[in-house]
């Protein structure tokens, strides 16, 4: 005998149901994963701190990049000189970059933060513009240098509105008035003219007191020059009183009278002739006084009486002469004058 096994009614239908279960699973399943939109390679989202800002007030513009797994953006494109705005001026900017972990994998979030401000008074709202960012994708183990450009990515604008403390249906009055400025009272000019002369009268003293320091500080000197003179007209003396008919007080005097000449032109007329020749002596005189001749024949005379012989040595008469004309060259420029103008 054979015996057949089969499935009753109930299992059956509870196969069948099964079996159309998991087909309706598998298929709506399908659908969702082929309507899921892909999700972009470079999301961008844009943000502004604050609606609305007064003259000098400060906006912070947000631009924030999420790049997923292997896409990156180039960032000169949002540079701060490339940030087009209708009447707002960039102050700063900032970039910082950041990694996170996301249902997709590890993205790379790039954040902008522009510091916008606006000087200008007039009305309106200050705008700044959408901006292209451009994107490539880079494969793993590869160079950035070496990623191939992938598209663009739009990045929104944003709208400040501009405020003011005047009203919005109210023209501003005007600054300036049509009619002239009104004239100042009298006592107001007799001021002016009043303070004028107080200033000159507190000048005067202070004129005083710097020519009386002014004539303190030229005394001294005056008096050091002339005092210097008379030195050398009491020498001159002395050598005039001197023995000149001996050969010993002929050399002894001509001696004394060549040192003080050449003090005298070194002092007087700035010239160095304590180690000159008469020959060099006469000609560094440059503006004639004393005469060039007069102080060659003195030194020449006074060389002599020092260095010669007995027999050339100069006479009694030429020792006088020399004296004379020593004389001559001290009082070239006489002190007296200047000392009866001393007050």
């Amino acid at each position: 005998m054979i015996r057949t096994t089969g499935f009753g009614p109930p299992v059956f239908f509870f196969f069948v149901l099964s079996c159309l279960r998991a087909f309706v699973l598998m298929a709506v399943g399908l659908g969702s994963a082929m309507g899921q939109p892909t999700a972009p390679d470079v999301a961008a989202r844009t943000a502004v701190d604050r609606t609305a800002i007064f003259v000098g007030d400060r906006a912070t513009y947000t631009i924030e990049l999420t790049c997923r797994r292997g896409a990156d953006i180039l960032v000169d494109d949002l540079s701060r000189d490339k940030l087009k705005t209708d009447g707002l001026d960039v102050v700063d900017a900032r970039m910082s970059r950041s990694e996170r972990d996301d249902a997709s994998g590890r993205s790379l979030v790039y954040r902008f933060d522009f510091i916008v401000t606006s000087y200008r008074v007039d009305a309106g709202t200050r705008t700044i513009a959408p901006t292209t960012v451009r994107y490539a994708i880079r494969r793993a183990g590869q160079r950035p240098e070496d990623a191939v450009p992938a598209g663009e990515v739009q990045v929104e604008g944003a709208a400040i509105a501009f405020r003011s403390a005047l009203p919005d249906d109210r023209e501003p009055p005007a600054i300036r008035a049509d009619r002239p400025a009104d004239e100042r009272p009298l006592r107001f000019a007799l001021l002016s003219a009043i303070g004028l002369g107080l200033i000159i009268v507190s000048i005067v003293p202070a004129i005083v007191a710097g020519a009386a320091a002014v004539r303190r500080i030229r005394r001294p000197r005056l008096l050091t020059a002339r005092a210097a003179r008379r030195a050398e007209y009491v020498s001159l003396e002395a050598v005039r009183a001197m023995d000149v008919e001996t050969i010993d007080g002929r050399r002894a005097a001509l001696t004394q009278l060549e040192s003080i000449v050449r003090d005298h032109l070194a002092s007087v007329c700035g010239v160095a002739a304590a180690g000159l020749t008469a020959p060099e002596a006469a000609s560094a005189l440059t503006n004639g006084h004393p005469p060039a001749d007069v102080v060659a024949a003195v030194l020449t005379t006074c060389e002599l009486a020092r260095y010669a012989p007995a027999d050339a040595m100069p006479s009694a008469d030429a020792c006088r002469d020399a004296i004379a004309q020593a004389e001559t060259i001290i009082g070239a420029r006489n002190p007296e004058p200047a000392r009866r103008r001393e007050p």
